[in-house]
């Protein structure tokens, strides 16, 4: 019998595993699975666990949000890439980027049925400094509002949340200068947000893809440069360019690389998947190519990827 370890998030977005969890064990006991069950007890819990067990199962299914699933992956990779297991997603978080990203559905027993029975997608993976990300590492206007802001309020009001934090950040908005080196030269910029990116989904924004040109395992990253807006105007023009997937190059420019590095006079406050990366003054962005193998609807991810 094949073996599977599941981890899940309880207080991830309103708690919702709690009343599907019968059902989500079921489909996988009538997958042929002997289930090890894992709620996670504190932050990093499902990183430390997976770290030692992970290696130990066929299978390992994660549900939580965007900050579990990253704990998940870190996991899996402190392991040679021959002891890899195989990831699926259970999205119960507040905006489930990555999810949307890989094209599994919000809803739990949907995305259970593909996590036990769905095809592998070898996928690019992020490294930043010391630390792993799956799909986003971020600084500048509003990138800390995921970390920011409360569970409770989270759960609460779901994406509003970060709206309303958004809008009281307003007349706080500033700039960094910054010298970027990359696969085809070095640029040095006032940079008012920047966005390192493996995804087509960003804070909720699905056109995001069709923006960048996102290619999930082609050993790149994408990333997006914003100059800080002169006016109200220009930040709403940016704003509704960013849900359209049609922001006018002048407010931003696209670098696609496989490194990154990052040097300022002053820290910068990074996030990584939603959660707070730490304050270097200087940092380097590494592609793993194909690195983690997550568990996709085929047809759907293909689909969504050829209409980019």
């Amino acid at each position: 019998m094949k073996k599977m370890l599941f981890v899940f998030n309880p207080t991830a977005g309103k708690g919702m595993i709690k009343t599907h969890l019968s059902e989500i064990l079921d489909i996988f006991a009538k997958s042929d699975y002997d289930i090890t069950v894992r709620p996670t007890q504190a932050p990093l819990d499902a990183y430390n666990y997976i770290s030692i067990y992970g290696n130990n199962y066929d299978r390992v299914v994660v549900s939580g949000g965007d900050g579990t699933l990253n704990e998940a992956v870190k996991g899996m990779l402190t392991f040679d890439e021959s002891n890899r297991r195989p990831i699926g997603y259970i999205p119960s978080g507040t905006t489930n980027d990555f999810a949307s990203t890989l094209q599994i559905p919000k809803n739990m027993i949907e995305a259970a049925h593909i996590a036990s029975k769905g095809m592998p997608f070898k996928c690019d993976s992020g490294k930043f400094n010391d630390k792993t990300f799956n799909y986003v590492a971020a600084f500048g206007a509003f990138t800390d509002i995921p970390y920011d802001t409360s569970q409770d309020i989270k759960n609460n009001l779901g994406q509003m949340a970060y709206v309303l934090e958004g809008i009281k950040r307003l007349s706080q908005l500033t700039s960094y200068k910054v010298k970027i080196k990359h696969d085809n030269g070095e640029t040095t910029q006032n940079v008012f947000l920047c966005m390192v990116l493996n995804s087509t989904s960003v804070a909720g924004i699905h056109s995001a893809g069709k923006l960048i040109g996102a290619n999930l395992s082609d050993g790149l990253f994408e990333m997006l440069l914003f100059r800080k807006p002169a006016n109200l105007i220009d930040f709403n023009a940016v704003i509704m360019g960013l849900v359209s997937g049609k922001t006018s190059g002048e407010n931003y420019s696209i670098i696609k690389s496989s490194h990154f590095e990052f040097e300022s006079e002053e820290k910068i406050k990074w996030t990584l998947d939603g959660e707070y990366g730490g304050d270097p003054s200087h940092s380097v962005i590494d592609v793993l190519p194909s690195a983690i193998t997550y568990i996709v609807d085929g047809e759907k991810l293909i689909s969504r990827l050829l209409t980019q």
